[in-house]
């Protein structure tokens, strides 16, 4: 049997480039990308995709060039996602509610040849190219450091936006619709630069090659259950680790991609009904959008057949669940970072659990799940000693991974490449459990585990129950100063709209009293914080770390330091912190 070699026969590099290609051959006329009056096929995808691609290669693009694009979810973001890698090229996504001394950052760092900008986002390119070359002057090849900047005008409403000469459409239509890519030597070369969020510390360029990409991809398509034809609406920014992969994964299916430029419930609901939507992607923030909605968003809309909704980003509390699926969505949950390529593992749903009540199927379906199919393992270990936690649903360790949907590294940085990875497996930086049914279950990021008194308290778990107070709209927990116990819990919440239109009737002794009847009292916060909304990324990420500064600043009274476990404690601050609202002024 080793006398069998490898042939173009039997052996090709694993790339998710083959998804376009095979849905221009047998979806040909379907539709590919739906964006307001915009349609296109996706023969005309791949058409389009083949025309851009010889272009980058006439403004000589060549192998491992990294192309940045600056844009929300429009049809030039999807396009790119097939076009920069088949002109050899790595595809960097900026988050686009980034400021500009990032983005600037980013594009110095990526070494971006190409910057790809949105018209709506051209203010704020702006600045930061005057950003990247006013530092780019201080270093030698000033020049040669500028990316090249090209437009991506508003393809259903033209704009005129512009920011030097070249525009991309005029790109796209320039192009060669014969174009024949490369064949790709090695399916362990680059395909994607994604950038991790930088609240903690400078932003890390995470490099995933074509087999990660097309390994993950499969892995949700599979998961998800997702099958051929679904309309998939995209609320999850495409730069968010490329959309999950589903930007290559509706191509998988021949399905159809309903771009939105803006996320709002008006166009959620309006998509939905217009174009029969089967499938979208969420942060748990969207749930809040959806349930929200005034009844002029929501309109007339009527979800007549359940629309899937695969969500991750931060952990859905199991009362938001409840309340999400009645409107006419069927809700799975799944656990991922950008080292991962994405989502690593998904809540699959048994058929035994159907018989459940409503709100035990909700706590299940609030847990991690299991390992995606291309996922090699899956543990939660105690890292001091690398054993593995038992399956007892209590005991805490730190998430680990390993498989081919595990970034190739951090780009330049080995240093922060060799701390991720140990002893085999990627460490994750999560904490969690394991069910007795081998489950898994997040209980916090382990920056966010609240030690108190030698205790460890789960933030997750006290804002689950925060979210079942029938006021609260959002809420986090972070760890306060307290004198005698080292660490206690902080709440901060936003509050629904009563019949009045008002959210202060809700005291923080009312909300500390519901939460003592509901959490052991050493996990009770010990003050509550009122907020209009708390501060986030453009996932939906709570930003905890502006919350955990305001919190540094709190003073529990020292008449509760000999209490056998505090229940809670007056503080002496204002109610709210100048820091939150400035932060939140940022956003």
């Amino acid at each position: 049997m080793d006398q069998l070699p490898k042939c173009g026969a039997n052996y090709t590099p694993l790339t998710p480039l083959t998804f376009l290609n095979r849905a221009s051959k047998f979806y040909a006329n379907r539709t590919s990308v739906i964006y307001e009056r915009t349609r296109f096929t996706w023969r005309q995808t791949y058409e389009r995709c083949c025309r851009l691609a010889s272009s980058l290669r006439a403004l000589n693009i060549l192998k491992n060039n990294v192309v940045s694009v600056l844009a929300p979810n429009i049809p030039a973001m999807y396009e790119m996602h097939f076009a920069v890698p088949m002109a050899g090229a790595v595809l960097n996504t900026i988050n686009t509610r980034l400021d500009a001394k990032t983005i600037a950052t980013i594009l110095g760092h990526s070494e971006a040849k190409v910057f790809f900008v949105d018209c709506q986002f051209v203010p704020l390119a702006r600045e930061a190219l005057r950003l990247l070359m006013a530092d780019s002057k201080h270093s030698l090849g000033a020049e040669s450091s500028i990316p090249l900047v090209i437009v991506i005008d508003d393809i259903d409403s033209p704009t005129g936006v512009r920011l030097g000469e070249l525009e991309y459409e005029q790109l796209v239509q320039k192009g060669n619709p014969r174009y024949l890519p490369g064949e790709l030597e090695d399916e362990w070369d680059p395909i994607a630069l994604n950038y991790t969020s930088g609240t903690t510390s400078e932003p890390k360029g995470v490099v995933y090659s074509h087999r990660g990409a097309y390994l993950s991809t499969l892995s949700l398509v599979l998961g998800w259950e997702m099958g051929s034809e679904p309309v998939y609406l995209w609320t999850l920014p495409m730069f968010h680790c490329n959309g999950w992969t589903f930007t290559w994964g509706i191509a998988a299916r021949g399905g159809t991609n309903v771009c939105l430029r803006n996320a709002t419930a008006s166009d959620i609901y309006r998509s939905i009904a217009m174009h029969k939507v089967t499938h979208m992607c969420c942060a748990p923030i969207i749930f809040n959008i959806l349930l929200q909605a005034e009844p002029k968003e929501q309109g007339q809309q009527i979800i007549t057949s359940p629309v899937q909704i695969l969500t991750g980003g931060a952990p859905p509390p199991a009362a938001l669940l409840e309340k999400v699926e009645p409107l006419g969505f069927h809700v799975t949950h799944a656990y991922g970072l950008t080292e991962a390529t994405g989502p690593a593992l998904v809540c699959e749903w048994q058929e035994k659990w159907n018989q459940l009540p409503r709100d035990d199927q909700a706590k299940l379906k609030a847990r991690q799940g299991i390992s995606i199919l291309t996922l090699a393992d899956v543990d939660v270990k105690d890292l001091k000693t690398m054993a593995s936690v038992p399956y007892d649903g209590k005991t805490l360790g730190e998430i680990v991974l390993r498989g081919s949907s595990i970034m190739k590294g951090y780009f330049k940085d080995r240093k922060a490449t060799f701390k991720a990875f140990k002893d085999g497996w990627f460490l994750t930086g999560d904490v969690g459990v394991v069910h007795p049914d081998g489950y898994l279950e997040i209980k916090d990021r382990s920056k966010d585990v609240i030690i108190s008194g030698g205790e460890n308290i789960s933030s997750v778990e006290v804002e689950s129950v925060l979210y079942k107070h029938p006021r609260v709209l959002e809420a986090a927990v972070v760890a306060m100063p307290h004198p005698h116990w080292g660490e206690s819990p902080c709440a901060f919440v936003a509050l629904k709209k009563n019949s009045a239109g008002r959210t202060d009737d809700v005291s923080e002794a009312e909300i500390i009293s519901f939460c003592r009847k509901n959490l052991p009292h050493f996990t009770v916060p010990k003050k509550v914080g009122f907020l209009a909304e708390l501060p986030k990324n453009s996932t939906g990420k709570i930003l905890k770390n502006e919350l955990r500064a305001q919190a540094k600043h709190l003073v529990v009274s020292e008449n509760h330091s000999n209490e056998s476990r505090p229940d809670h404690s007056q503080v002496r601050v204002p109610r709210y912190g100048d820091q939150i609202l400035q932060a939140l002024s940022r956003l």
